[in-house]
């Protein structure tokens, strides 16, 4: 093996070194917003009375307590297939952009746990975009 061809080879064990890092923390991100928002929509359609509650605060009516909390777990799903991880993470990115939007708006709440998941779900669209990109 030449130097030259030795060097290629390296630089090809790093990048797929690097390749499975992403992967795994990419895996490791879609799974937190699974689990964090398979047990927020679960809250929501079990009425729990926080949930019914606050949403009876926001004034809007439970149906959309209904809707979100579906939203929620379609998302918490949806980001661990493959084929539908990017539209799920983007779909929660735009509910933690709506809560956001009501907790300062409509419920005068701190927004830094909406903000927060917002820009896990957000960052993990960008991951996922960059990938897609990258393979073809």
């Amino acid at each position: 093996m030449t130097g030259t061809e030795a060097v290629v080879v390296g630089a090809d064990r790093r990048r797929g070194v690097r390749s499975r890092i992403a992967t795994v923390l990419t895996w490791v991100a879609r799974a937190a917003l699974a689990l964090v928002f398979v047990g927020a929509g679960a809250s929501k359609l079990a009425g729990e009375a926080a949930m019914v509650e606050m949403f009876d605060d926001i004034g809007a009516g439970q149906w959309l307590r209904l809707v979100v909390g579906a939203l929620e777990v379609a998302g918490a799903v949806g980001v661990l297939v493959p084929r539908v991880a990017l539209l799920a993470a983007a779909g929660l990115t735009l509910l933690m952009v709506g809560a956001t939007l009501t907790n300062l708006l409509v419920l005068g709440a701190s927004p830094v746990v909406t903000i927060a998941l917002g820009v896990l779900a957000a960052t993990v669209v960008v991951v996922l975009r960059r990938r897609q990109t990258a393979q073809g």
